[in-house]
């Protein structure tokens, strides 16, 4: 007998989701696509220089400001701001740096991508979740 699709998941709404978690820079993961994840997290403060040395990491900006301070490979910087409805995609390799006065986002990983990357600089903040995404409760 052959394998039968899998069953359809439940829809979910984002607002509800983000509504049920206060936790900053601590993604939930809210549904699977092939072998990726789509993770929201709320953002605030600063986030720890990391890279992903085999994905790129794509966010969407769905609430506030999210800025990420992008290193080249001379080690020369500049930031991209984003605001609501913004998307941008950190290409693999790139070491990033993400900050926020507030707001939300929705990211599209990998499953099993650690939020600080293959490796991180200096101390982990307080405030950063150093997870793979936490299941949706």
């Amino acid at each position: 007998m052959a394998n039968s699709p899998a069953k359809p998941a439940a829809p979910v709404n984002l607002t509800d989701a983000l509504a049920s978690f206060k936790d900053v820079y601590s993604p939930r993961i809210v549904a699977r696509m092939n072998d990726y994840d789509v993770r929201i997290a709320h953002t605030e403060g600063e986030h720890v220089w990391h890279v992903h040395e085999h994905t790129d990491e794509f966010f969407l900006v769905l609430d506030g400001r999210f800025d990420i301070a992008l290193r080249d490979a001379e080690g020369g910087e500049s930031t991209v701001v984003l605001h609501k409805g913004d998307v941008f995609v950190v290409p693999r390799g790139t070491e990033h740096k993400p900050s926020s006065p507030g707001g939300s986002i929705l990211m599209f990983e990998p499953s099993g991508t650690v939020s600080t990357g293959d490796r991180f600089e200096g101390e982990l903040p307080r405030n950063v979740d150093s997870t793979a995404g936490h299941e949706l409760s």
